[in-house]
């Protein structure tokens, strides 16, 4: 396999490698690789629409798995690119005593040390021919020179500048926070506050932040009585708002209201009932948002029982009288699948762990898809529309339990249950009976309706082992 027969492979497979070993895989995402690298435009940008990262990122992962299947079977160190991740790791196959070892796969979630790095990278850009990468990593090494990291990606992103009367869709703003825009772990820009009218900001504590993977977006508050007033094309759109309660409260709710173009979106909204516990992330979605006859969507908050309170805006194109879908990997990146639907990165979650595995799913165009796993006690609560009826999709694999996986056994070594807001969907569940191992199996329940929060609170309990999840994808059902 010759890389550089793409410019394109070349390009991403050199890039990773620099970034890698020079201690910055913190820009080993989404906006900074096709920014940098296939020179996408850092102020609009946007991976929802332009999947070229993920298109180009999937064809490396396959050219490497073909040529380590093949005339590089036998190098002691390989490179690989795990699914849902842009970051290198590198397995290391114990093949001079002669007998069949089973490879180790070491994540690279950080370089390795110093003295290690020419091993590696002689050994598995050698075997890859990969000059160019080749090249620049002898240079450093014969300069000795330490590697130099930056403190966050988000330095190196321009303000967006908002051409025309409208603003540009989709709309990401960190309410309260005048910093320079982030970005996110799908991907996505978000700039600092804009469009606001009074009220005050401040920056809260740097705790925890449960049941988000984007912990940025509660950093910052606009409190007070305040607004927004956005200028948006006519149409329909769908808006995101998002809350954090950080300070604990006596004894009655603080309570505040929030409306759109005069209509009421939220009454007597409390974040702290609403998300369950302090420091827990809370997002409210409303569907059909247009603006007003003037072009602008008008977003009032005013105090009632206590002092109204925002950390973040989301607006999207949306569908008419249909929430959008919600499609979750339990990885840490974002992936396309083969009918080019986003998943966004794990979400929503709250306790269980995740891992990653190499080996192949079979029984769908989607091997990837279940490349990572949520497992352990845990649970979701994903935001939806009061109201609407929507259909719940979960994927599964097993990838532990079962003839020739890791940890053999069969029938009855993973047995658990799932429950929507209460209400049981699956019980004594058992993925290898199913299934058996390393086989995809979906699991899918219609006309689930919202709690009164607006979530749908899925559960998982583990009866014996582990309960797990791969990915989880949320439709509604409204026509």
């Amino acid at each position: 396999m010759a890389l550089s027969n793409s410019s394109r492979l070349l390009r991403l497979f050199t890039y990773i490698g620099e970034k890698y070993f020079e201690g910055q895989t913190q820009k080993l995402h989404e906006y900074d690789i096709a920014t940098e690298v296939f020179g996408r435009s850092k102020s609009t940008f946007n991976p929802g629409e332009d999947a070229i990262v993920r298109v180009e990122a999937h064809r490396l992962r396959k050219k490497l798995k073909e040529y380590y299947e093949g005339e590089g079977k036998d190098h002691p160190v390989q490179v690989s690119l795990p699914a849902g991740s842009y970051v290198p790791a590198f397995i290391h196959r114990h093949i001079d005593t002669g007998c069949p070892v089973e490879p180790q796969l070491e994540v690279a979630v950080s370089p390795p040390p110093k003295r290690r790095r020419w091993a590696y990278v002689a050994a598995a850009c050698a075997a890859l021919l990969m000059a160019a990468l080749i090249g620049r990593i002898e240079y450093r090494h014969r300069q000795s020179e330490p590697a130099k990291s930056l403190s966050t990606s988000a330095a190196t992103v321009p303000p967006i500048v908002v051409t025309g009367p409208f603003a540009q869709l989709p709309l990401h703003i960190l309410a309260g926070d005048y910093g320079k825009p982030q970005v996110d772990a799908a991907g996505m820009l978000w700039q600092p506050d804009t469009y606001a009218h009074n009220g005050g900001n401040w920056t809260g504590p740097a705790d925890s932040v449960l049941r988000t993977s984007d912990p940025l977006l509660f950093e910052h508050w606009r409190n007070g009585d305040f607004s927004y007033e956005i200028p948006l094309k006519p149409g329909v759109y769908e808006l995101h708002l998002y809350f954090l309660d950080v300070r604990s409260r006596a004894t009655s709710p603080s309570t505040f209201s929030v409306t759109a173009n005069g209509h009421p979106l939220l009454s007597g909204f409390d974040i702290y009932g609403d998300a369950g516990a302090l420091n827990t992330a809370d997002e409210r979605i409303f569907r059909d948002i247009s603006p007003g006859s003037d072009g602008m969507l008008h977003l009032s908050f005013a105090t009632l029982t206590g002092t109204a309170e925002l950390n973040a805006i989301s607006i999207l194109p949306g569908l008419a009288h249909k929430q959008l879908p919600i499609r979750i990997v339990a990885q840490p990146n974002s992936y396309t699948d083969h009918d080019g639907n986003l998943w966004s990165p794990d979400n929503y979650y709250l306790g269980g762990y995740v891992s990653a595995k190499s080996d192949d799913v079979t029984g769908t165009e989607d091997p990837d898809l279940y490349s990572g796993e949520r497992y352990g006690n845990f649970s979701y609560a994903i935001p939806v529309v009061p109201g609407d009826s929507y259909t719940l999709t979960l994927h599964f694999a097993e990838r532990y339990f079962g003839q020739n996986a890791p940890g053999g056994g069969g029938v009855g070594s993973r047995v658990f249950r799932v429950l929507c807001n209460g209400q049981i969907l699956l019980n004594n569940f058992d993925i290898y009976k199913q299934a058996g191992s390393f086989h995809a199996l979906s699991e899918t329940f219609h006309g689930l309706k919202a709690s009164p929060q607006g979530k749908l609170n899925i559960t998982f309990q583990a009866i014996v082992n582990n309960a797990t999840v791969s990915a989880i994808e949320v439709t509604d059902e409204s026509h």
